[in-house]
């Protein structure tokens, strides 16, 4: 491993670890790095655009070459481009927003979202990142993952975001074998108080879990009796969509996971 690249990365994910703007000493700090080393890495970062700094403060932030590369990323991800059609579909269907993601670490990255088809206003959520322990989309993923990999996951240390959040082991093994068993996983205010989530996994051409697609809104509406069976039904023939389109059963193992 190269140390300047490993030190550089380590720059930017404190960057963008949620504070807006930090300053060299900051920055410092939380990489446990001396001021000379870490100012002379933003200074690279920075003839790159990678990062930014604020004449007035002089502090640092991400810059706009990470949207050039995140864009690129997208752009380049066959899990969103063979989304794009059915999470459209979903959406028109379900009457609500649609998200499809992949699994990164222990967060879920929204790859595409899809808004809720009416009038009201929204906020695009496209490289949004939540625990996975936390939405459907990160429990229909983690369910379908490897036997090592899905151990892995329900060891590290989990964090509640509110007070419905599953957070031992025990809970949520018995939550991942349901979502097994049902192919689909439901989420109910464990990411945000008021919200809910229905996903289902998308598998590809090698049966290895890729990513999940959902439906995200107000637990009043996706979890009403009768809503939430319809929209079950809406999720996995969506998820369905996409893994054949991305090679799944075809020649390969079939979707025994989402019928």
């Amino acid at each position: 491993m190269i140390q300047s690249v490993q030190r550089a990365a380590q720059i930017l994910a404190v960057l963008g670890s949620g504070t807006p703007r930090l300053g060299v000493t900051e920055i410092a700090d939380r990489v446990g790095l001396a001021k000379p080393t870490v100012h002379g890495l933003l200074r690279t970062l920075e003839a790159h655009e990678l990062v930014a700094q604020d004449p007035d403060t002089g502090k640092y932030s991400l810059g706009p070459g990470v949207l050039q590369l995140g864009n690129a990323y997208l752009d380049g991800s066959d899990l969103r481009v063979r989304s794009l059609r059915w999470a459209e579909s979903l959406a028109q269907r379900a009457g609500e927003a649609v998200w499809v993601a992949t699994l990164s670490g222990s967060r879920v990255i929204v790859l595409h979202h899809v808004f809720r088809p009416d009038n009201t206003v929204q906020i695009l959520e496209v490289g949004a990142d939540i625990p996975w322990h936390a939405c459907a989309l990160g429990h229909a993923i983690v369910a379908f993952l490897p036997e090592v990999q899905r151990t892995r996951a329900l060891t590290a240390e989990l964090a509640p975001l509110t007070g419905r959040t599953k957070t031992t082991r025990s809970a949520l093994s018995r939550a991942l074998a349901q979502v097994r068993q049902r192919g689909y996983a439901v989420e109910d205010q464990e990411a945000t108080v008021g919200d809910a989530g229905i996903a289902a996994p998308i598998l590809a051409r090698d049966g290895v879990v890729a990513g999940a697609i959902g439906v995200v809104g107000a637990a009043d509406r996706l979890l009403a009796p009768g809503t939430r069976d319809e929209l079950v039904r809406a999720v996995g023939e969506a998820a369905r969509a996409v893994s054949r389109d991305l090679g799944a059963g075809r020649g390969g193992p079939v979707l025994s996971a989402l019928t």
